[in-house]
């Protein structure tokens, strides 16, 4: 890809964190970090520009010359938009605009990872499992951005738990959790997409607790430790009408990254079974 290209995917991906209107000032303030890892690129001040409304839809579809850069921008903004639950009125609007500027075609709605099963013998646990398998096989798939799609495939898992459990759960509350277990979810998502797209030049500054920062064999494992541990924690936390203390939902995700060591070994080939059919096409309708 061209220069050009890569910055206008990086656009992208900040147009899509601002689509929701909920970006808050701390938000805010952990994009001009991950931004400010990038060397050589002045990426603070597009990210300024993007903020301040000055930055078009159409005008940066038209640097996405290539079939692979219309394609990598779309899927990221998939995965931005639907991060932390069904995208709303703000981020559906948006889609629908880019999906225009890119000529990209009408299809379904986006569907991301799946829903909690309710069919006989579906519980909580097989789900969480199947996630964390999903989130690990990301790590294996050649797609550019495919690791970009981890914390979306994470965040939808915490959404439909807590719809399980009667929670009314939405975006903020769903950042919330993740951000008691010292995840910043839209930094560490445009950071990955910066890292991705400059090959290298980004320095990865969020450690990766959710994956997506770590080599890959070792990444494997860590992601799906990072996603075991988060869904129980969700789990634990729903179950108990969201009344955990911040020290206590910590010390369960470390209780489950133990746990969550003890079964990878058992679905490890599993994981690497599940890479050779999964794609991006099967998390995001309409990619």
């Amino acid at each position: 890809m061209t220069e050009s290209e890569q910055r206008a995917i990086i656009t992208v991906a900040l147009l899509a964190t601002m689509a929701d209107g909920r970006a808050a000032p701390a938000e805010r303030s952990a994009l001009e970090t991950a931004l400010g890892g990038a060397s050589g690129v002045d990426l603070q001040d597009l990210g300024r520009k993007v903020a301040a409304g000055q930055v078009r839809v159409p005008d940066v579809a038209k640097d996405l010359v290539s079939e692979e850069s219309r394609k990598l921008a779309w899927q990221t903004a998939l995965a931005v938009c639907n991060a932390d639950g069904p995208a709303n009125e703000g981020e559906t609007a948006f889609l629908n605009e880019l999906r225009t500027a890119l000529g990209m075609p009408a299809g379904a709605a986006p569907v991301l990872a799946g829903e909690v099963g309710t069919g006989p013998g579906a519980s909580l646990d097989d789900y969480i499992l199947q996630q964390a398998m999903i989130a690990g096989a990301l790590e294996l798939l050649p797609d550019k951005l495919a690791n970009i799609a981890i914390i979306p495939v994470q965040l939808r898992m915490v959404y439909q738990i807590g719809g399980r459990y009667g929670q009314q759960t939405d975006g903020s509350q769903v950042k919330d959790l993740a951000a008691t277990l010292g995840i910043g979810v839209t930094a560490q998502l445009v950071e990955g997409v910066v890292r991705k797209t400059l090959g290298g030049l980004a320095k990865g500054i969020f450690g990766g607790m959710l994956g997506g920062a770590t080599g890959l064999a070792a990444g494997v494992a860590v992601t799906f430790g990072s996603t075991y541990a988060l869904g129980h924690v969700a789990k634990e936390y729903y179950a108990q009408g969201r009344k955990l203390s911040a020290d206590d939902l910590r010390r369960l995700f470390t209780k489950f990254q133990e746990d969550a060591k003890t079964v990878f070994p058992k679905v490890e080939q599993q994981i690497q079974a599940q890479a050779k059919s999964l794609n991006l096409q099967s998390l995001f309708g309409g990619a």
